[in-house]
């Protein structure tokens, strides 16, 4: 296919999934709950973490994360005693579990009582051309905190080890870009559109492929920042918003 047709396909299957209906069977439909910008960003977060596995699956237990956090997820950050941490443990999602989450709200505490908050340490490296260096900064916030376990590390990926960062940077997309669609919050300003890096997953990857649009054949950091020199070639300024048409393609029509 040519480019001006890609571009043209693309278009029209972002006017189709970049809407509401898109939004309650998928995890952003967790940060879609709450109005305050702590709790978007934390709740978001935490879905995001994860985001990986059967969709109805991941929703469910991201709201049983969130019944967990009081459905008050920067409060409970910031208040919750020894007791409601300890509560956290009865948490399971396939490796993902109870010292795990006790572990990310630790490190989010950390986040927000020293840091500033998850926009400032993601925004750490303002200039930078991609998203690598805030999710490096993130990741070595967390694994400082006290009372972070190492085996929660793995679920934070490290672009500089050669992760594709799927879910830090579909949260991203999330907190970044600003369509007004219904879909993207756009609450922070730190970061711009054109900074961030596409979500690769095995859909977008498959269907990025077969458009001509990625040759790499391993799903790492190297094929994300691939994809989305791509996608800039259509929209310089915000080529992430094609995320959803890729990954809509592959999901829902089999492309």
């Amino acid at each position: 296919m040519k480019d001006a047709d890609i571009k043209a396909l693309l278009d029209q299957k972002l006017l189709e999934f970049n809407r509401p209906n898109f939004i309650p069977d998928d995890p952003v439909s967790i940060p879609h709950r709450y109005a305050r910008k702590e709790d978007i960003e934390i709740g978001g977060l935490l879905a995001a973490t994860i985001a990986w596995g059967r969709r109805d699956l991941i929703v469910r237990n991201a709201e049983r994360m969130m019944e967990l956090l009081w459905d008050a997820p920067y409060e409970f950050v910031m208040q919750a005693d020894e007791e409601a941490l300890h509560g956290l443990e009865r948490f399971v999602y396939r490796t993902f579990q109870g010292p795990d989450l006790k572990g990310m709200v630790l490190g989010l505490r950390h986040i927000y009582q020293n840091l500033g908050g998850l926009e400032v340490v993601f925004a750490l490296h303002p200039d930078a051309t991609d998203t690598s260096g805030g999710i490096s900064a993130y990741r070595k916030a967390m694994l400082a905190t006290r009372g972070f376990e190492p085996r929660t590390a793995k679920h934070i990926a490290d672009p500089a080890a050669g992760a594709s960062a799927k879910r830090l940077n579909m949260y991203l997309r999330w907190m970044v870009r600003k369509d007004h669609a219904g879909v993207d919050f756009g609450i922070w300003n730190s970061l711009r559109p054109d900074q961030l890096i596409c979500p690769l997953d095995v859909h977008t990857g498959n269907v990025g492929r077969k458009l001509g649009l990625l040759s790499r054949k391993q799903d790492d950091w190297k094929a994300a920042l691939e994809l989305t020199a791509a996608l800039r070639r259509f929209d310089a300024t915000d080529p992430v918003k094609y995320d959803l048409s890729l990954f809509g393609l592959g999901i829902f029509e089999g492309f």
